[in-house]
């Protein structure tokens, strides 16, 4: 069996970072797995991967402008090149999910309301309960505060960097930042 390449072991290190609630280190490693993938080659799964641990380690960490620009990136892309697979499909209304939640944490709900529409509707029924249960919520008149929607999002599984999906084995730190002088 094969050694895991460095950007998986630094990955992985860039997970358990963030389930501790280090996201600002875990960025750094995320950041730079991607840059590593990216270099040698790896397979665009893996590239998207890493680049979903940013933005969840973005949105953990409440910045949620930064959210809205990466999303904003992905909807420019598919714009370019509109998804032709279902899995492309999901992939763009689960950034429009992730929008959503951001909006709402910049309390702007009427925003969110929409993305989280878009979201439901191009992923279709069933595909995004949690957005779905949300959608509720605000139809209803209801305002979502942030202890139960971060409740709901762990319900329903939101977050992909969990404890079970982590192996720790692997995880490689990368040295700390060089200090300037």
């Amino acid at each position: 069996m094969n050694a895991p390449a460095l950007h998986s072991r630094l990955a992985e290190q860039g997970k358990l970072l963030a389930l501790q609630g280090g996201h600002a280190e875990a960025l750094r490693h995320y950041r730079e797995a991607l840059r590593l993938a990216s270099q040698s080659g790896a397979p665009e799964v893996v590239l998207r991967h890493y680049a979903w641990c940013v933005l969840e380690s973005l949105e953990r960490s409440g910045a949620f402008e930064e959210v809205l620009s990466f999303c904003q990136r992905v909807e420019a892309h598919y714009s370019r090149q509109p998804p032709s697979t279902e899995l492309a499909r999901l992939d763009l209304a689960s950034h429009r999910e992730h929008q959503g939640m951001a909006l709402l944490g910049l309390q702007r709900a009427t925003e969110a309301r929409e993305r989280l529409e878009a979201a439901v509707t191009l992923a279709g029924p069933g595909r995004l309960p949690l957005s779905e249960r949300v959608l509720s919520w605000l139809r209803g008149g209801l305002h979502v505060d942030a202890r139960r929607l971060a409740l709901e999002q762990e319900r329903h599984r939101y977050w992909s960097v969990r404890p079970e999906a982590v192996n720790p084995s692997i995880a490689l730190p990368l040295p700390p930042p060089v200090a300037p002088r």
